[in-house]
């Protein structure tokens, strides 16, 4: 399993990157969201990834946030909802639009991506609306506040329950009580420690 990968930036299309890493070029499928953030050909780059395999492919995608990977996970577990789609969505909506548009049932919004009807969007909507308990991934959503920002301590800490099994709302929850106990400096194998405990409760 690839979880990360970080190299050069060897060559990229209108839907995917080349990583080099030691002298391996891995093909990289991203959204357009993730590609326009990697900079310029060799430069050193860092992409989260999550890797499909089928009968027939293994395929890696990549994310330039841990937040952006939860996400597309969130949005493949929707029946209907490939990768291809997935990333369509990730393309058109940052995670922020993606979690407002959810929590107020506005499907609407999510037409706005590549492949996306109504009925997918809407589908999209009550699905996701349900798993993630009305609460985004992030500690501060359920306060009604924005997310917290993707690439933090607190995000990571919140991605870290994820890949134990917890439930996003889960997740969100004790994050966003283990960052109120500890403050704002606290690191992030404090957060995660902190977080489990109030898991646990």
């Amino acid at each position: 399993m690839i979880a990360k990968l970080r190299g050069l930036l060897d060559g990229f299309g209108t839907d995917f990157a080349v990583i080099d890493v030691g002298g391996v070029g891995y093909l990289v499928f991203a959204s357009t969201r993730t590609l326009a953030q990697l900079g310029a050909i060799g430069d050193e780059v860092v992409l989260h990834t999550e890797m499909l395999v089928a009968e027939d492919s293994i395929r890696l995608i990549g994310f330039s946030t841990a937040a952006e990977r939860d996400w597309f996970r969130l949005l493949v577990s929707v029946q209907g909802v490939g990768a291809r789609v997935a990333l369509a969505i990730l393309s058109a909506l940052n995670a922020d639009e993606l979690h407002n548009a959810i929590a107020a049932g506005d499907s609407r919004m999510i037409t706005r991506a590549q492949g996306v009807g109504p009925k997918l969007a809407q589908r999209i909507v009550l699905e996701l609306k349900d798993k993630m308990g009305g609460v985004a991934l992030g500690p501060g959503a359920a306060g009604g506040t924005a997310p917290i920002p993707a690439g933090s301590h607190a995000q990571d800490a919140v991605s870290a329950l994820l890949n134990l099994g917890f439930r996003p709302a889960e997740a969100a929850a004790a994050v966003g009580k283990a960052e109120t106990e500890l403050g704002p400096e606290a690191s992030l194998d404090q957060l995660v420690r902190t977080s489990l405990k109030m898991a646990a409760r």
